[in-house]
């Protein structure tokens, strides 16, 4: 049986395209690869994160030149995603956020010895920061 290699995107649904970005570009200094008035796409490690606007592909995407399409799809409210850190960078993050007015409104110690740190974006989803230790295989 073939076998799943990795998680390679993960999609948060937003409502607002430039206040989304400006979070996760001046805060967590991601980088578009990608953007357009309905998406933009990070790459984050060996994964990409999208940012959709909310309601923005309740229809099939053609692509140009006969590529194919995109099936539909959505999502509403807050949801959790978790970006993996270097243990030794968790007390710069925490800087970080209080230096935006971030609030941590929780912190985890794991019984595999990691740590998380948790916030929210402007669309009220959970964001983790998590050092190694929380998973067997992280």
């Amino acid at each position: 049986m073939p076998h799943l290699n990795a998680v390679l995107e993960t999609a948060l649904y937003v409502r607002d395209m430039a206040r989304a970005r400006a979070f996760f570009e001046e805060v967590l200094e991601l980088r578009p690869s990608t953007a357009d008035h309905r998406m933009t796409a990070y790459a984050v490690g060996p994964s990409v994160l999208l940012l959709f606007m909310e309601g923005g592909t309740l229809s099939t995407v053609q692509l140009p030149d006969n590529r194919g399409s995109i099936p539909p799809h959505d999502g509403k409210g807050p949801v959790h995603m978790a970006f993996a850190i270097d243990r030794d960078s968790l007390g710069e993050w925490e800087r970080r956020l209080y230096a935006h007015g971030v609030k941590i409104e929780g912190r985890t110690h794991w019984s595999k010895g990691g740590e998380s740190l948790y916030l929210r974006d402007p669309d009220g989803h959970l964001l983790e920061l998590a050092t190694p230790g929380i998973w067997p295989n992280y």
